[in-house]
C-alpha cells in the first residue's frame, strides 16, 4: 500500500530514529530461498482466490483475499509461516508452495495460477522514461482499466503494487509504474505534485495505448499523497473517465502536521480549546520552517517557545515533523535540509481541482487515520457533494491510514491487522459500475454524494 503522505522524511529518520512504515515491507537480508517465483494470483478449488506477492525480502511473500485479510509468509525452520497483518504473531493460516509453476494449496483448497495478459512497457513522462506494465484478465473481453497513481514512498510500483493481482482476478485491468526517481524509471524522485501529475496523465495515454478496444473505461486509483495527484492529474486527462482516492486529504500539505498534533494532544488529554489554539501557533512556525527548507520561520517559533516550552502540553506534540523541529537546534533542522531536496508541494491547495473537475470521483476515508487525519477532508468533501460536485465520500469508521484495521498494545503503539472488509469490492464495484450497489462494504458509512 502506498502508506505516507509527504514528510521531512530525512530529518524524521535522523533525528528520530523512527523504524520505517510497513507500506514498503522492509526487511532483514533474505535467509531463505528466492519465493518472487510464485508471485501472482490462484484460484482456489472452492471459487475463491488469493494473490502472492512480493515484499522487500525475496524470501518472503504477502498473501491477500479480496475481503481484507492478509499475511506475511515466511520460512522458519524449515516450514512456511504465516504472521497475521503487519505484526510478527503467527496467525495460524496455513499455505503450501511445492516448486515454482506448481499450483499451491491455501488453507487446505487447491490454487491453479491465474494467467493474464501481461504487457511490460516504457514510455515518456514529463522529461523522464518510465517503466510500465499493463496487467488485463486473459481473453478479448472489454474491460475497465485503473491507473495506479504512487503515494509518497521511493519504491517501484511495477515491482510491489498488489492490485495488479487482486483486480484482474475480478475482471478490472490495472496499470502501474514506477514513478520518476524509482524502481526502473529515470529522473530524480521527487514530491512535485505538477511534474508527478503530468507522469500520471502519461501513464493513462500509455494504458490507454496499450489496452486498445480491450479498454471500456480508464481512470485513476490514488492512495495517501496520490489523493492530491490523482485529481490533478484527472483535470489534465479528459480521457479519464473515474478517480479513485484512497486515505488522501482534501487540504494542503501542512494540514498534515498540524492535524496529527491535534491528535497528539487530544490523546494526552490536552483536547481544549486554549491549548489547541496555542499549539496552532507552534504549527504555524514550524510550518513555515518546513515549506520554506528552513530559511523562514525561526523568529516565530523563537517566540512560541518563549512562550510555551514550560507548558506540560508541550511534550505531547509529535506531529509530522513539529515535535522533531521544536525539540532540536536550528543547526540540528538545517544540516538535514541539506541533504534532501524533495520538491515537495507545500504550496499545493487541492479545492479548485476538487471544485472545478467533472470527473466522477470516489474517496475512502479512515476515521481514526492518524498519518492523515481526515476529520477536516470529511467536511470538505461532503460540501462538495452536497454542493452537487461529482464525488461520492465514504468512511469506515475505525479504519487507520490505507483502510487497515488495527490493534493496539498496552503502549497504544498501533499493529495493522488487515485491509478493511469491504474496501477492496468498494474500490472494484465503483471502478465497474460507477456506483456503490453493493452495501453493506463492511463497517463503511456513505457521507455523502452528488445530488
Amino acid at each position: 500500500m502506498n502508506l505516507t503522505i509527504p514528510r521531512i522524511a530525512a530529518l524524521t529518520a535522523a533525528l528520530s530514529a523512527a523504524a520505517a512504515v510497513h507500506a514498503a515491507e522492509p526487511a532483514p537480508a533474505a535467509k531463505g530461498a528466492d519465493m518472487t517465483c510464485f508471485v501472482g494470483a490462484y484460484r482456489l478449488d472452492d471459487g475463491g482466490s488469493v494473490t502472492l506477492g512480493r515484499i522487500d525480502d525475496p524470501a518472503a511473500l504477502r498473501w491477500r483475499l479480496l475481503d481484507g485479510r492478509t499475511g506475511k509468509l515466511v520460512r522458519k525452520d524449515g516450514a512456511l509461516v504465516s504472521t497475521g497483518g503487519w505484526g510478527d504473531r503467527a496467525d495460524g493460516v496455513k499455505v503450501e508452495l511445492g516448486q515454482c509453476g506448481e499450483p499451491i494449496v491455501f488453507e487446505g483448497h487447491r490454487g491453479e495460477r491465474i494467467k493474464f495478459d501481461i504487457v511490460d512497457t516504457a514510455f515518456e513522462g514529463a522529461g523522464v522514461k518510465l517503466r510500465g506494465r499493463l496487467v488485463l484478465p486473459a481473453g478479448r473481453d472489454k474491460v475497465p482499466v485503473v491507473v495506479m497513481v504512487h503515494g509518497s514512498e521511493n519504491y517501484s510500483g511495477v515491482d510491489l503494487y498488489y492490485q495488479q493481482h487482486l483486480f484482474p482476478t475480478e475482471g478490472v485491468g490495472v496499470f502501474v509504474y514506477d514513478k520518476r526517481g524509482t524502481g526502473g524509471s529515470t529522473g530524480k524522485y521527487t514530491q512535485n505534485f505538477h511534474e508527478l501529475s503530468d507522469d500520471a496523465a502519461a501513464a493513462l495515454r500509455e494504458a490507454q495505448r496499450l489496452g486498445g478496444e480491450r479498454v471500456s473505461k480508464i481512470g485513476y486509483l490514488g492512495g495517501s499523497q496520490g489523493g492530491w495527484i490523482a485529481p490533478l492529474a484527472a483535470s489534465k486527462t479528459p480521457q479519464a473517465q473515474f478517480v479513485e482516492v484512497g486515505f488522501g486529504l482534501a487540504d494542503g500539505v501542512l494540514a498534515e502536521d498540524r492535524d496529527q498534533v491535534v491528535l497528539d494532544l487530544r490523546a494526552a488529554g490536552f483536547g481544549d480549546k486554549a491549548t489547541l489554539r496555542k499549539a496552532r501557533e507552534l504549527t504555524d512556525a514550524t510550518g513555515l520552517i518546513a515549506s520554506s527548507n528552513g530559511a523562514r520561520g525561526w523568529t516565530e517559533l523563537d517566540a512560541v517557545r518563549k512562550k510555551y516550552e514550560k507548558d506540560t502540553w508541550w511534550k505531547s506534540v509529535k506531529g509530522e515533523y513539529s515535535g522533531l523541529v521544536a525539540t532540536h537546534t536550528r543547526d540540528e533542522v538545517m544540516a538535514e535540509f541539506k541533504k534532501y531536496d524533495y520538491e515537495v508541494s507545500w504550496d499545493y491547495d487541492p479545492m479548485p481541482v476538487l471544485r472545478t473537475l467533472k470527473t466522477p470521483q470516489l474517496w475512502v476515508l479512515g476515521g481514526d487515520d492518524i498519518e492523515a487525519p481526515s476529520e477536516e477532508t470529511q467536511k470538505r468533501l461532503t460540501a462538495l457533494g452536497r454542493a452537487g460536485r461529482p464525488i461520492t465520500t465514504v468512511v469506515f469508521p475505525q479504519a487507520d491510514h490505507g483502510i487497515l484495521e488495527f490493534e493496539k498494545d498496552a503502549k497504544g503503539e498501533r499493529t495493522h491487522t488487515r485491509t478493511a472488509d469491504g474496501y477492496l469490492r468498494m474500490l472494484l464495484d465503483w471502478i465497474k459500475r460507477g456506483q456503490l450497489d453493493g452495501w453493506p462494504y463492511g463497517t463503511a458509512k456513505q457521507l455523502a454524494g452528488p445530488k
